[in-house]
């Protein structure tokens, strides 16, 4: 029985984040338990862990994969292998010979006819041999670049699956053939023959499956969403099993590089490289084409042979591979898929069904409740083929070309690594907990290793001394990043310990909280949220604002460094510092406000323990001056004391001016109808930035330095003006500081 935390429990718990207290590393369901690594453990569908089917290697070549097996009735297996085009014969005993070496890199497909007689089929010069007294005979070459699979018929036909062409031919006894079946797909990828002795195609690019039932006639019995029909095969009930595949590389083992010896002028073949692309459709579809090809094959004298073959998938977000059941009124349901694995072939066995794949060579079950085991994972690239031996279950396997044998017996013992879990950073290990279920003796043992890379190596710390307390073991590895801990299965009286949960508790090094930025707003009293600031040649009234980042970066300015903000008239207004922090552990925070004087030496507490990360001065507190604010954020609200950690920003220089300029203006002189008039303009705090003028209430007119710019706390100016009627007239000088405070003097001319 399994116990789970109440839902109220659960939210609670996360809306607290993870760095108030212990974290915990819980492994208890089969997708947490799928990802690690399985040396002689299985998986049940319901998460359990326990010792796998004994596995033993009948059968290593010096080949990187075998592609194909088949078996005779006397036990004796015949494995078709590459990339060196060599055909292997195993006996029960796993003793084995080289029966036929071709002379090209591949031998994809072997077959036996109701006689015994050996045929193999060699790419990427597709020929089909009969193999008899180690000797070998050419027995149909169907003018095809590659023979991906053969298969017999009762009467002794034999039907040949191709490519680049897609065509099935139909040879008989003596060798003549036909073409039977022209697919208009580019590859037959797998044949079988239906209880009824009716021909099953799979294809490639667009995963259809055919049944052929006379020469030129078929029916299309399953077009699956993925790109290659990979497997088939026919029980006596006449349901139809169907492997589909198409993830990253439909056939990675096939691309492949080999040098002839030297001097005998084997020819380069360069095949046709086939792209595949597809696409999601906008009402959830999957539409897959072929793109044309890019060559056919070039034969030239040199002593190397090149096989290449990529169709290349990207199938992100949906199945990369998965198992049909076809029944017999052609009904279709899935029996499984995968996003992460594709899978290579299928079998029923013993009223269940048998799946291999290329997630480490994983051979799963399939129960008649259609819950998946994971029986056995071989721990090589991937499991090419299965087949049912006398002695029990037989996989082949690519990467390193060998075979396996399953029994009905179980394994003494076996060993479970988990993935590695990132605690987000340095942690302080707890204790490990797990429950398992043992009898007659049966065990089961923990190890830990802890390291500050994401995968393990020589860095992390050795495996630890063996942890025997389910209800808390000590984990002793250091405090580090990343945990890794493996499970040591060990059985007793014949009866493997079952492992149904693990949990690791850990506390997490806090990390300190960042405050990113700091705005300081000057708004009018009683509004709601202040503008941004405008440029300064704005008109008065406008608010202002400034903002100052971590990294050092300012708000828009045309200036290169980092301004000083100039605020004025606070008195009428309210002065708004706003900040923005987060802390990386999600942390709740609590946040100081201080300021200082630029001639001043401590900082002084305006508000402490902030929730919020702003907070309103009243415009008159801060007399006309350069300051600075400070904010500093903490994570104590959710850590202990002793392990809370701060963090601060420091604001921008803010030049505080409510006073606006002194204007002063000479004694005006005429000349005819033109006047002229001195002024002066005096700031006590900040520069002029501008100025202008009126006539009798006109229209303001920008009025020019005397030294051509307006840039200084003090500054003077000529003020021309041209054709004065006669009369009085009133003339207003309005001069502005960086602070948008206006100093005004009139002029009366007569």
């Amino acid at each position: 029985m399994r116990y789970g935390l109440p839902l109220f429990l659960l939210a609670l718990m996360a809306a607290r984040g993870n760095a108030a207290g212990t974290a915990t590393w819980e492994m208890g369901s089969y997708q947490d338990f799928l990802r690690g690594q399985f040396t002689g453990v299985s998986l049940s569908r319901d998460g359990r862990l326990m010792l796998a089917p004994k596995t033993e290697t009948l059968f290593s070549s010096d080949q990187p994969v075998i592609w194909s097996v088949a078996q005779a009735p006397d036990g004796t297996l015949y494995a078709a292998t590459g990339h060196r085009g060599r055909v292997f014969k195993v006996d029960k005993s796993g003793k084995s010979e080289v029966v036929w070496t071709a002379d090209q890199p591949e031998v994809f497909a072997v077959a036996l006819d109701t006689k015994g007689a050996l045929y193999a089929a060699s790419s990427p010069k597709g020929t089909i041999y009969r193999i008899e007294s180690g000797k070998a005979v050419e027995f149909f070459s169907p003018v095809s670049v590659y023979i991906w699979s053969l298969v017999f018929a009762k009467d002794g036909t034999l039907f040949v699956g191709t490519g680049d062409e897609g065509k099935v031919f139909r040879v008989d006894r003596s060798g003549k053939g036909e073409i039977y079946y022209e697919t208009g797909q580019t590859h037959v990828t797998s044949l079988a023959l239906d209880t009824q002795g009716r021909l099953l195609a799979g294809t490639e690019p667009n995963g259809i499956l055919y049944r052929i039932e006379a020469k030129g006639k078929a029916f299309v019995l399953y077009d699956a969403d993925l790109p290659e029909i990979r497997a088939i095969t026919a029980s006596s009930d006449g349901v139809i099993y169907a492997a589909a595949q198409g993830g990253a590389s439909t056939r990675r083992g096939i691309a492949a590089t080999q040098t002839a010896p030297g001097g005998t002028g084997k020819p380069v073949v360069s095949a046709a490289t086939t792209t595949i692309t597809v696409t999601d459709e906008a009402q959830g579809g999957v539409e897959i084409k072929p793109k044309p090809e890019a060559a056919k094959p070039v034969h030239s004298a040199t002593p190397q042979v090149t096989t290449q073959f990529s169709p290349i998938v990207d199938v992100s977000g949906i199945e990369k591979s998965a198992l049909y059941k076809i029944w017999p009124d052609n009904t279709v349901e899935t029996l499984w898929s995968s996003k992460d694995e594709n899978v290579y072939d299928v079998l029923p066995s013993g009223g269940q069904i048998v799946f291999s794949t290329d997630g480490k060579g994983r051979i799963y079950r399939l129960g008649a409740d259609r819950k998946v085991t994971l029986l056995v994972q071989t721990n090589e690239s991937e499991a090419t083929r299965l087949v049912q031996g006398a002695g029990g279950l037989l996989a082949a396997t690519g990467n390193l070309g060998k075979i396996f044998r399953l029994s009905d017996a179980t394994e003494a013992s076996g060993v479970y690594e988990a993935p590695v879990h990132d605690a987000g950073t340095v942690a302080r290990w707890g204790k490990l907990s797990w429950r398992t279920e043992t009898a007659g003796g049966s065990r089961v043992t923990f190890r830990t290793r802890s390291g500050n890379s994401a995968r393990p190596d020589r860095t992390w710390s050795d495996w630890s001394d063996p942890l025997n307390d389910p209800a808390g073991s000590q984990v002793t590895s250091p405090n580090a990043r990343y945990l890794q801990w493996k499970a040591e299965f060990a059985a007793g009286g014949g009866q493997s310990p079952l492992l149904d949960s693990v949990t690791a508790a850990y506390l997490p090094q806090n990390t300190p909280p960042t405050v990113k930025s700091i705005s300081v707003t000057v708004q009018a009293s009683g509004a709601g949220t202040a503008a941004a600031k405008p440029a300064a040649t704005q008109s008065p009234g406008a608010s202002y604002s400034i903002t100052v980042t971590d990294t050092g970066e300012v708000g828009p300015s045309t200036s290169a460094g980092t301004p000083t903000q100039t605020l004025g008239r606070t008195a009428a207004h309210q002065m708004q510092i706003t900040w923005q922090a987060e802390d990386p552990d999600g942390d709740r925070l609590v946040y100081a406000l201080y300021f200082r004087g630029e001639d001043e030496r401590e900082w002084k507490l305006v508000k402490a323990d902030l929730q919020e990360s702003t907070f309103t001065l009243d415009g008159d507190v801060l007399a006309d001056g350069r300051y600075f604010f400070r904010v500093t954020a903490s994570d104590q609200p959710s850590n202990p004391r002793s392990t809370a950690r701060e963090a601060e920003l420091i604001s921008a220089p803010v030049l505080i001016d409510n006073t606006p300029p002194r204007v002063t203006a000479g004694e005006p002189t005429r000349e005819g109808t033109r006047v002229e008039i001195e002024l002066e303009a005096v700031d006590a705090v900040s520069a002029l930035r501008r100025a202008e003028y009126s006539v009798d209430a006109g229209r303001w007119t920008p009025l020019e330095a005397a030294d051509g710019i307006i840039d200084s706390a003090s500054e003077r100016f000529v003020l021309r003006l041209e054709n004065v009627s006669p009369g009085e007239h009133l003339v207003v000088v309005r001069v502005y500081d960086a602070a948008d405070n206006a100093g005004l003097t009139k002029v009366v001319l007569r």
